[in-house]
């Protein structure tokens, strides 16, 4: 009962806030942000142990991989433009993922963070299924990379929007590999908002960089 408690809790308080994004669209109240938020207030506030919330939430947290799946329908749909444009997303992607390396590894080391943060810091851009086992392999926490790269994800969705317009960034192909090549699932679901030609390819960014980051990580973490 309190697992089924949980799971309608959360479905219904993201829902709640989806409704209030729509009325106010403001960055910082996009659901899985805002809702992530009031959750946490929530079991503090009742004192609700964090297992007793993921006998349900457990079950929310399986449908990450089938929602990632789903993505690929945009990509049956688009095919022909991400053919066209292979090469540049393929590159793009690369630059992404190792600026990302080696800036993360730089501000560590600024930083004087532990070895063990900084393997942990490394898969932040990265799917989170990719990235626990990425994490595990090069000698990270999976705790914190799991953290890590949900604030990745949530930073993207906030400031990538912001971004575009400042920067002007009006591009369908740009908006989608810069979200999907950094901020992953999360940001890509900000990417709806942007029509279906850019969700297919922040899905495409994604999962490319997920796929190269399997490879390009460990070997990273030896070099370092």
């Amino acid at each position: 009962m309190i697992a089924l408690l949980m799971i309608i809790g959360t479905i219904v308080l993201f829902y709640l806030m989806t409704f209030v994004y729509r009325r106010f669209t403001y960055p910082l109240l996009i659901p899985i942000f805002s809702t992530t938020v009031l959750l946490v207030l929530i079991l503090v506030m009742n004192k609700i142990p964090y297992d007793t919330y993921m006998s349900g939430g457990k079950w929310i947290n399986e449908l990450l991989g089938p929602a990632v799946v789903s993505m690929a329908y945009p990509l049956y749909i688009h095919r022909e433009k991400i053919i066209k444009y292979k090469v540049p997303i393929f590159l793009s992607v690369l630059c992404a993922l190792l600026s990302g390396l080696v800036s993360i590894t730089l501000l560590s080391r600024l930083l004087s963070f532990e070895e063990h943060v900084l393997l942990s810091l490394l898969p932040k851009s990265i799917t989170t299924p990719v990235a626990i086992p990425i994490s595990e392999a090069v000698g990270g926490v999976p705790t914190l990379t799991a953290v890590f790269v949900i604030f990745a994800g949530l930073v993207g969705a906030i400031l990538g929007p912001i971004i575009f317009r400042v920067c002007r960034i009006d591009q369908a192909i740009s908006r989608g590999i810069s979200i999907g090549s950094a901020s992953h699932g999360i940001g890509v679901s900000k990417l709806t908002e942007y029509g279906e030609e850019t969700l297919t390819m922040g899905s495409v960014s994604m999962t490319l960089s997920a796929i190269l980051g399997s490879f390009v990580c460990p070997l990273f973490a030896l070099l370092i």
